[in-house]
């Protein structure tokens, strides 16, 4: 058995014989990028202080020879052979590290799907090195030469080793960058992004059964965290309520139905809003809520949408015995004057 420290937080995570670092950490709660968990991708690579490990077999292009000089390690494959392990991992209070944005990086749009009349997807993918970013963090995407000023937009995947991203846009009436974007914008665009932005990400803290709540494409972010999570092996009960106004702003419905049918502990649930429909709940999640789930008090609380769907879930949620403490949102404000900043987005805590 083997220790973990991570610097400059101090905390430790036991780790196995023979268990990697990125599975001990993962065990213990704690969230680091990772994708192809093959030593392939370099999304593990983090610095060891100190102690020693066997990297096993990893390629060069994840992890060059003057980065091994340097200390830096791939974790998916990387285990301990010393008492003791200490790794670069986020900040004092041990919140994972967030990657420096970076400005003006080129895409090339491979595919748009329509999701719902008002909701377009992006399928973006990288002409040179991938942005590095968290589950449930933000870009901004825009052309001013095109009068479409930078706008924040979500990410709704997890970290993938060919870099790909994938927005969801919803047509903002008089919004210059939604309307370049559904009207615009087509297969073969080159594209600028800058990010990653935001701090809805990993919270190593959570280990409680959770409550995801979203409206619209407010459900980006909740699908990065929820397929990140999953696939990491999150354990306690997930619940996810999306609410739409009728089954045609219903999206992603294949997803999160495989989802639940290949993970025992992720459910989700539709509420429709304005129409009734065999298989779906009918009302707005806050008046809804109560029905559900009576006792609030050992969720943690994650919501995406507007600013005035988040207010009114926060409030049922602490209704219904939410701490404060386990209650994390993510809102954002529409473009409705075109000559309008992007726009500013509540951020804190997140699904990891």
């Amino acid at each position: 058995m083997s220790r973990i420290r991570l610097h400059p937080s101090g905390r430790t995570v036991e780790c196995r014989d023979g268990e990697t670092v990125l599975s001990a950490l993962e065990q213990a709660g704690y969230a680091l990028p990772n994708n192809c968990r093959a030593g392939a991708c370099g999304e593990c690579k983090v610095k060891v202080l100190s102690g020693q490990f066997d990297q096993g077999m990893v390629l060069d292009m994840a992890l060059s020879q003057p980065e091994r000089k340097d200390g830096y390690g791939l974790m998916c494959m990387a285990k301990p052979i010393s008492d003791e392990l200490v790794i670069e991992y986020g900040t004092a209070d041990a919140q994972p590290k967030l990657f420096p944005p970076r400005e003006n990086v080129l895409f090339i749009v491979t595919d748009r799907i329509p999701r719902t009349p008002r909701i377009v997807e992006l399928r973006l993918r990288p002409l040179g090195q991938p942005l590095r970013y968290w589950p449930g963090q933000y870009v901004m995407l825009g052309d001013a030469a095109a009068g479409a000023p930078p706008r924040c937009y979500s990410i709704a995947n997890a970290p993938r080793p060919d870099g790909e991203i994938v927005l969801q846009v919803t047509r903002v009436d008089g919004g210059p960058t939604s309307g370049w974007i559904h009207d615009t914008l087509t297969v073969g665009s080159m594209v600028k992004l800058s990010g990653p932005y935001g701090t809805f990400i990993g919270d190593p803290s959570v280990d409680s059964p959770v409550l995801c709540m979203a409206a619209g494409s407010g459900l980006a972010p909740i699908l990065a965290l929820t397929d990140a999570a999953l696939r990491r092996g999150y354990r306690p009960p997930v619940t996810l309520l999306f609410s739409a106004c009728t089954q045609a702003d219903v999206y992603e419905l294949g997803l999160l139905s495989y989802w639940q049918a290949k993970y025992r502990n992720f459910k989700v649930k539709v509420t429709l809003t304005r129409e009734e429909a065999a298989g779906h709940l009918k009302g707005r999640i806050p008046v809804i809520l109560p029905d559900l789930f009576p006792d609030l008090s050992g969720h943690a609380i994650f919501t995406a949408g507007s600013p005035a769907f988040v207010e009114s879930c926060v409030a049922a949620a602490r209704a219904l015995g939410a701490r404060d403490d386990q209650i994390h949102s993510e809102g954002y404000v529409s473009q409705h004057i075109p000559e309008a900043p992007p726009p500013e987005r509540l951020l804190a805590g997140a699904l990891g």
